[in-house]
């Protein structure tokens, strides 16, 4: 049976690997600089989901277990403060990645729970984990006063956007972000 709790800073390697995964490995090097790869970028991951200051933090982050595997998260936070969350990040790339993100597009803004990063363990795929990680996502942003959840999906993902659609999220306009074409959808 799956459980949704939340997580702690001792599953940071394992969140930061499932960030990756929702990120993709593309867009994971998309943001290193020169001469840094994934396990670069995996160091910085661990590191700012280990930090409670970081919008990857353990305190941001749910996760799915079976027994004591995790097999899913879902990371999200206040669109409100992701300029103070994002701070860690630009921090961190420049000293584990080597570039300067300072310029980078917001992607939320205030009044809505931004879903960061949602990502199931193929094993463990279509099963309804990633549908019980938004509902307690949802319940989540209900509990802090947050009117809806919102993320971006890429254009070139439309099984995740059939996810996304299928429990009611709906198209709220076009964004760009790691360098792909995204849609912003909010619940």
């Amino acid at each position: 049976m799956i459980e949704i709790i939340k997580a702690t800073k001792y599953q940071a390697a394992e969140i930061a690997s499932l960030i990756m995964m929702a990120m993709t490995d593309d867009c994971c090097l998309f943001f290193c600089g020169d001469g840094y790869g994934l396990a670069d970028f995996h160091k910085m991951m661990t590191a700012l989901v280990e930090r409670e200051d970081s919008q990857y933090s353990y305190k941001n982050t749910l996760v799915a277990l079976d027994g004591d595997s995790i097999v899913g998260i879902s990371v999200s936070y206040d669109g409100e403060r992701l300029h103070q969350l994002r701070k860690a990040f630009i921090d961190s790339a420049k000293v584990y990645i080597g570039k300067d993100h300072s310029g980078m597009d917001d992607e939320t803004q205030a009044g809505e729970l931004y879903l960061d990063s949602l990502a199931v363990l193929p094993g463990y795929r279509r099963q309804g984990i990633a549908k019980l990680l938004i509902k307690v996502t949802k319940e989540r942003a209900n509990s802090m006063g947050i009117p809806c959840v919102g993320l971006l999906v890429d254009k070139g993902n439309p099984s995740g956007e059939a996810l996304y659609s299928s429990v009611g999220f709906r198209y709220a306009n076009d964004s760009m972000w790691g360098g792909h074409q995204m849609k912003h959808l909010i619940l």
